[in-house]
């Protein structure tokens, strides 16, 4: 029960009994709220750690386990492959085992797109030293100077990053 003559509020109270609250409850309930600011700073620094060390161990298993995707995409590929080796061993019908391969092939540079791989372009293109490596010069034959002629090797880009720069044939001035 609430006494009819008590203040309504802490700065209604006269001084000295304001002193006495302050001195009995203040305390103590001072040392309850910073016992309690204590706590909550510990687990919160404890839920921080926790998130550092959960994000780290994703971290190196994205790192060691990235390419889990690409080699699940890969297995039936080389299956295909293995089976084409078997079929070779048995038959000798060499046009069916290039139609084969050249299925092959066609299944690996899909499945390289899916992942972002793509070939670089070099059919009569202008050469240019940030995707091609240009291994030699000929005789354009009507060709421009500095046109890619020929490709001794593919090259690919994965997303805007270079894998392997194609090396190319470009047409010399003549």
């Amino acid at each position: 029960m609430q006494d009819e003559n008590a203040p309504e509020n802490i700065d209604d109270m006269p001084v000295e009994d304001t002193e006495q609250l302050e001195s009995n409850t203040g305390t103590d309930g001072l040392s309850s709220q910073l016992q309690d600011a204590e706590e909550r700073v510990l687990r919160a620094q404890a839920e921080i750690e926790n998130v550092r060390k959960r994000g780290r161990r994703e971290y190196e298993d994205l790192l060691r386990y990235g390419e889990m995707n690409l080699l699940r995409d890969i297995l039936p590929v080389l299956d295909n492959i293995e089976r084409a080796i078997e079929a070779s061993e048995s038959t000798t019908d060499v046009e069916t085992l290039r139609e084969g391969f050249r299925m092959t092939a066609s299944q690996i540079e899909k499945l390289l797109e899916s992942h972002g791989c793509e070939t670089i372009k070099t059919e009569n293109e202008v050469f240019d030293p940030t995707v091609h490596e240009a291994i030699s010069q000929q005789p354009g034959n009507g060709a421009d100077p500095g046109t890619v002629i020929g490709v001794t090797s593919r090259g690919y880009v994965l997303h805007d990053r270079v894998v392997r720069p194609a090396q190319v044939v470009v047409a010399a001035n003549e």
